[in-house]
């Protein structure tokens, strides 16, 4: 059996440790990144405020992209979306699901909300979106429990005007609750920071997300309709 030399050699590099013949390449850093499971993090393993320390890191594909997918994800948006997927997956039989619920704050319904509805559509997802999905004259709350329940992943658009609206506890911040709760949530952040949020909501703030700051709303929307793929493809 291979003897370690860190008695005689010491490991004060990767070098040196590679060139352990007890050690070498045990531990080291992997350039290719390996799917984990949820349960591998916890919420609190990655700060949003971190988020600048991962703009540099090696993007690489998901495990459930198409094969022609050119697509590309940083470590830390895999670990948002992988439970998310794997939640996805699990519901993938259910009948008459929506692909998405698009939670929005009222004032961004003609804006934001409305360009990333479009994008979705434009890509083949179905979205729960209030401006066409609430009759004039329907309860908006009761709507919003029924596109929530008849949807496979909740989208939270966190914008200045649905920070206002968090912090007023309006219908945002129920909605919000029921996602949270769903574990079905990714929150794309647009004209603020996760920084914001986190002073707002902590819990909210807690995760990380897809962000505009790093992303165009065209990439992200291909990134979300990408994750709610009825069927997984393992590369």
């Amino acid at each position: 059996m291979s003897r370690c030399t860190a008695p005689v050699h010491g490991h004060r590099s990767a070098s040196a440790r590679a060139n352990c013949p007890a050690c070498g390449g045990r531990g080291s850093f992997r350039s290719s990144y390996s799917y984990p499971s949820y349960s591998s993090y916890s919420s609190s393993s990655y700060s949003s405020g971190s988020r600048s320390s991962t703009s540099g890191a090696s993007k690489t594909r998901v495990r459930w992209a198409s094969p022609g997918s050119t697509i590309l994800y940083t470590p830390a948006e895999i670990r948002t979306l992988t439970p998310v997927r794997e939640n996805v997956e699990k519901r993938a039989d259910l009948p008459d699901l929506r692909d998405v619920f698009l939670c929005h704050a009222w004032d961004d319904r003609k804006d934001a909300a409305k360009d990333l509805h479009d994008l979705l559509e434009s890509k083949g997802v179905s979205v729960w979106f209030s401006e066409k999905d609430v009759l004039l004259g329907s309860s908006l709350l009761r709507e919003i429990d029924k596109g929530l329940a008849k949807s496979r992943v909740g989208i939270v658009l966190v914008t200045p005007s649905f920070l206002k609206r968090i912090k007023g506890e309006g219908i945002a911040d129920k909605e919000l609750s029921a996602l949270l709760a769903r574990d079905l949530l990714v929150p794309v952040i647009h004209d603020t920071t996760f920084e914001a949020l986190r002073d707002v909501s902590p819990l909210l703030g807690s995760r990380s997300g897809l962000s505009t700051i790093e992303d165009s709303m065209g990439n992200i929307a291909a990134k979300l309709a990408e994750l709610i793929t009825p069927e997984p493809i393992f590369n």
